[in-house]
């Protein structure tokens, strides 16, 4: 089994073009399981098998639990990537953030505009041993890099497609 690897810190640098230019893709297929419903008995596999995952509905929305769920999974990333873009801006910046942590709290909800559903997301940075004023710069600056930060703040482009 390999060591994990951190990204290098070249994956900062600026991307010059044109047009979006991706650099890791990956599709997740979400299947129904016994009630016919993704998000209340499914199970959420990626295409290289790393991710396999039963989804529940949690209790709090009627369902029995004892699985994840969307909001969870969302939260995972939006975390995960967060921590990662703020630890190579640390590093970056020659600041030691070993002991930082990212929570990402994800709540499902009614939207007031139509009446129907919606995300609301928090996250919270622990960045012990930081003065302040740096602490607050590197956030900034991970806000701006984070791409879960960005789609957040400013929409996703989507493509919805149907095939039979």
């Amino acid at each position: 089994m390999s060591q994990p690897q951190r990204p290098p810190q070249s994956i900062l640098d600026k991307y010059r073009g044109d047009d979006f230019h991706p650099l890791y893709t990956t599709s997740v297929t979400v299947r129904g399981g016994e009630a016919a419903h993704g998000r209340a008995s499914g199970i959420a596999m990626s295409d290289d098998g790393e991710l396999h995952a039963a989804l529940r509905l949690p209790v709090e929305l009627g369902g029995s639990g004892g699985g994840t769920n969307p909001e969870q999974l969302f939260a995972a990333g939006y975390a995960a990537c967060f921590h990662g873009a703020l630890v190579l801006l640390a590093e970056r910046a020659g600041v030691a953030a070993t002991d930082a942590a990212v929570t990402a709290t994800v709540s499902f909800g009614r939207d007031p505009v139509d009446g129907l559903f919606a995300l609301t997301a928090e996250i919270n940075i622990h960045l012990p041993g930081v003065d302040k004023a740096l602490a607050e710069e590197l956030v900034r600056n991970t806000e701006r890099l984070c791409p879960y930060s960005k789609m957040a703040q400013g929409g996703i482009h989507s493509v919805v497609s149907l095939t039979l």
